[in-house]
């Protein structure tokens, strides 16, 4: 058998995993074996209340399993708690929030700026050509957010504004994964395709691994490969 390149590795994987909230017993998410390999595009699908943010939310550690281990990178992130969890998350995900989940105080730019605050590798990583402002301020350019808008605060923007901010917020200092919850809901067909075309690209500058959940298969064909979490999720 060849030998796996790094392009092969897993560097994301659960194994025998199981979750339910509970305050609710609306779903319990079951996930025997599950990786995702470094460097790749991958669309997990399924109708709302399937638990495809629930799924994120296990992958980057925001919420842990009553069952099973989740690996990032190497380490077991499920036998991580509290301080060491959250520098962990930092540093290794980059991640898009369905609502955005931007700061209303502070610049456009202090936004982007924000998860560096936590993460010393990737603040080092993002600082490499200059200083972090100006990767932050490059990086928005990038995805079409006119520099006049840099200064401003994250509520005064649309929020086709406000999505370019938080997904220059994920990229920013090249996280190992980037986690994207529903990131084109916003926006109509020929401003999401162009918008995927960014996010690939920069994904793809940065040697970042991306998942994203969506119900739309329109998406589908542009990403390496398609998960269906339909399977995953039962009644509980």
């Amino acid at each position: 058998m060849p030998a796996s390149t790094a392009a092969d590795e897993a560097i994301l994987r659960f194994s025998d995993v199981a979750f339910s909230w509970r305050e609710s017993d609306a779903f319990r998410l079951e996930i025997e074996s599950f990786a995702v390999r470094r460097c790749e595009s991958l669309l997990v699908m399924g109708p709302s209340g399937s638990g495809k943010s629930t799924l994120l939310s296990l992958a980057c550690g925001i919420v842990s399993p009553q069952q099973g281990e989740i690996e990032v990178a190497g380490t077991t992130i499920t036998g991580l708690r509290g301080a060491a969890l959250d520098r962990f998350r930092a540093e290794h995900f980059g991640i898009i929030f369905q609502m955005f989940n931007l700061l209303p105080y502070g610049s456009v730019v202090d936004n982007v700026l924000l998860p560096l605050r936590f993460a010393r590798a990737r603040r080092s990583r993002a600082a490499r050509d200059g200083e972090p402002a100006g990767e932050a301020q490059r990086l928005l350019v990038r995805l079409g957010l006119d520099p006049a808008l840099h200064r401003r605060s994250a509520p005064t923007l649309s929020v086709g504004q406000q999505q370019r901010v938080a997904v220059a917020r994920a990229l920013i200092g090249n996280p190992a994964i980037v986690i994207a919850d529903e990131p084109t809901s916003a926006l109509d067909r020929d401003h999401r395709h162009a918008f995927l075309d960014l996010l690939f690209e920069e994904a793809a500058r940065a040697g970042a691994t991306l998942v994203m959940v969506s119900h739309d298969a329109t998406m589908a064909p542009r990403f390496e490969r398609t998960v269906e979490l339909g399977g995953l999720a039962r009644p509980a």
